[in-house]
């Protein structure tokens, strides 16, 4: 018996199997990569999940049209490109004013409604942050005296005075009612609210947390207060009143929803600040953020 070989009905292919012929990798189809992939490698000075946020909010353009799907698959040749939106401007009341400044540090008395800083790498509105380095926060509705570093050195000298507590503050709040004590310290210890994780609470199981108060003015219905926090967990005096009876006017977390302002006030700043030559001529100093009118006029007599 004679056995033959099938015959291909494509000549070329046999070629390709008896090795006479190797086909062109570019043969294949182009390889393609996630968009939020490709924008990570065009621009490293944002991290992948604000890139993820930027696709998502429609500030990117694949080739001339809208792309808002991070995981959406394309060319490395595909013209991507990502238009970020400047913010928007300062609206008035919301501009910080200047307590000090030289030239390692500002002090700013911020107005209630300005944001400190944002947790992603873009944030539409202005904060805190356009003028200087973070070294502490204040909730957005908090008014007062924060201080800014002008370079990271002084970031870090600055920053670790509130860590290990030699930087003091005192507050001033408008609480509802009248405390049961005129002066007090408040020694609970705080811990997030799983149930609602943005919010805080007092917990046996949480962080040692204590502030002092003495009442400064009342008139039964309401109470000017005076606070000094020890420590500075976050959202601390406004829960420690809270659990006291006595929540801040305008705390819609933590109170009634009063139509008012949060009337927390963040009055004076104790802190040591880099002198201009070396560490021998630093200066200790204390900042003071004017009482807000508001503030004068709410509690009567």
């Amino acid at each position: 018996m004679i056995i033959t070989g099938k015959k291909f009905s494509k000549p070329e292919m046999s070629r390709v199997i008896n090795g006479d012929i190797v086909l062109d990798k570019e043969d294949k189809k182009p390889e393609k990569f996630r968009l939020d992939h490709l924008l990570v490698e065009q621009h490293p000075e944002y991290n992948r999940s604000s890139l993820q946020t930027f696709i998502e909010s429609g500030f990117v353009t694949v080739d001339g049209n809208i792309a808002k799907k991070p995981n959406e698959k394309y060319e490395k040749s595909a013209k991507i490109v990502l238009n970020v939106p400047e913010k928007a401007p300062l609206r008035p009341g919301l501009k910080p004013t200047t307590i000090y400044e030289d030239e390692n540090v500002i002090v700013l008395n911020k107005p209630s409604g300005l944001l400190s800083e944002t947790k992603g790498e873009y944030c539409p509105e202005p904060t805190l942050s356009d003028f200087g380095l973070i070294v502490h926060r204040l909730d957005r509705d908090t008014s007062g005296v924060v201080i800014l570093a002008k370079n990271e050195k002084t970031q870090s000298f600055l920053r670790k005075q509130f860590q290990d507590r030699k930087a003091h503050k005192i507050y001033l709040a408008i609480v509802n009612g009248r405390p049961k004590l005129d002066s007090a310290k408040i020694d609970l210890p705080i811990a997030r609210n799983l149930k609602h994780p943005t919010t805080f609470q007092v917990d046996p199981n949480g962080k040692p947390s204590i502030t002092f108060y003495n009442v400064l003015k009342t008139d039964d219905k309401h109470s000017l207060v005076e606070l000094k926090p020890i420590t500075g967990r976050t959202h601390q005096l406004r829960v420690h009143l809270k659990f006291i009876g006595n929540p801040i006017v305008g705390d819609k977390v933590y109170g009634e929803k009063e139509p008012s302002r949060l009337m927390l006030h963040a009055h004076e700043l104790e802190i040591t600040i880099p002198g201009k030559n070396d560490d021998s001529d630093n200066v200790r100093k204390i900042f003071t953020a004017p009482v807000p009118l508001e503030f004068d006029t709410f509690v009567e007599g």
